[in-house]
């Protein structure tokens, strides 16, 4: 069976299993970090306590980790059986899961907004600091020197102090001329170095608003795009167009949560002109699902070992699933047409799989039903058993599905 979906419907399935597949993930992490941290603590308690133990404590301690070990494996067969009981939970309760929900998909939520990221330069934003003046330190004085000491020669000595603080003055004088002259030309050039930067500056800023601006542009583009796909989906499916009603049905389908083990997928085909869509549900094969009873820890040989349903239990319970998504599926469809513009389902349900007889992947239908509006309608499913439901619609139901005995849909009893 080939499996076509509406952009709009694949949209929605896609996020819906990435969420399952993510919220799986996460649960599993969480209990394997704590099952491991939980065991790292034991080591390093038993470890520390084993140092300091003495020999009649240490064969007590071994007891004792003997024991916790047995526990934590019992603990774990628990924890499998727990998970085995959930999972089966799960799948037995596909139908009930529907019930209390409005499959009605009001296609106006299904349009998004325009979420723009911030800017991602802002430092481009801001200009570089501009160089500030360079001060021009005070000329130097000229230094009167100390008078000299000593009883001879102090006019001498003063004279030639004298003449000594002239030349560093004049020296000194010269260096801070030829400061003061260079500083205009090093201003220049610190401010033709800042002009520079700031030219880089508002090219790469020029350049990554074109981009940031492009980005939102296509942003925009496809959640207009988006949104008038709603529109006209939304204008078609008022006229009863058989895509529109078909699009509109990919997208009921993919709202609708099944078991992470017992993933389902829907084709519909709608004729206008006798208002019937027709729908292929895909399911998974008999081997696909666990056929595991309990798990049980056998102490002597130290392993979690699994018992197996019986044939009949296995059969039963795939033949029940099969039942409520036939179920499910009339419901989903029937309650999320407010405009009643399917008037009947014709439903065919099986696994894409290798058929016993020929050996070649095939679709093989194990429950086939056609029912009308109304008298779908008027069924309180919360009391049904839906093996009851399904031949009181006259429904082709396989007595064998898990050998995938299939059934004729050409036998279907109109209702």
């Amino acid at each position: 069976m080939s499996r076509r979906h509406g952009f709009l419907a694949e949209f929605q399935r896609q996020q819906r299993l990435a969420q399952q597949r993510a919220n799986a993930a996460q649960r599993a992490a969480a209990a394997a970090q704590a099952r491991a941290e939980r065991a790292h603590a034991a080591s390093l308690r038993a470890a520390a306590a084993a140092e300091r133990a003495s020999e009649a404590e240490r064969k007590q301690l071994e007891k004792e980790a003997r024991a916790a070990h047995i526990e934590a494996r019992l603990a774990e067969a628990e924890r499998l059986n727990e998970a085995l009981s959930n999972e089966y939970a799960e799948i037995d309760g596909i139908l009930g899961a529907t019930l209390d929900s409005d499959d009605w998909v009001d296609l106006q939520s299904l349009k998004r907004t325009v979420r723009h990221p911030a800017f991602p330069r802002p430092d481009l934003e801001r200009p570089n600091p501009a160089p500030s003046p360079i001060e021009v330190p005070p000329p130097p004085a000229l230094r009167e020197p100390e008078p000299p000491t000593g009883l001879f020669g102090r006019k001498k000595k003063l004279e030639a102090a004298r003449l000594q603080a002239q030349a560093e003055y004049q020296q000194a004088m010269q260096e801070w001329t030829a400061y003061r002259d260079s500083i205009p030309a090093k201003e220049a050039a610190l401010k033709a170095t800042h002009a520079s930067f700031e030219e880089e500056r508002l090219r790469q800023l020029k350049a990554e608003i074109a981009r940031y601006e492009a980005d939102c542009k296509q942003r925009e583009k496809e959640v207009a795009e988006h949104n008038a796909a709603i529109d006209d989906l939304a204008a078609a499916l008022a006229y009863g167009a058989p895509e529109a009603v078909e699009e509109y049905v990919g997208i009921v389908m993919a709202n609708s949560v099944y078991p992470e083990h017992f993933q389902v997928q829907h084709e519909a085909k709608f004729d206008p002109e006798t208002a019937e869509l027709k729908l292929s549900v895909l399911v998974p094969a008999p081997e696909e699902l666990r056929s595991v009873k309990a798990h049980r820890y056998v102490k002597a040989s130290d392993e979690i070992t699994a018992t197996q349903l019986s044939k009949k239990e296995a059969n039963d319970r795939y033949a029940g699933a099969l039942h409520q998504v036939a179920i499910r599926s009339l419901h989903e469809i029937f309650e999320s047409d407010r405009q009643g513009i399917i008037r009947a389902v014709s439903l065919q349900v099986g696994p894409q799989t290798k058929d016993p007889a020929t050996g070649r992947e095939t679709f093989i239908p194990l429950v086939a039903v056609t029912s009308p509006r109304e008298k779908f309608l008027e069924f309180d499913l919360s009391g049904v058993v839906p093996a009851a439901t399904l031949q009181h619609l006259g429904a082709a139901v396989s007595k064998n599905p898990s050998a995938l005995a299939a059934v004729d849909p050409a036998g279907v009893r109109r209702s």
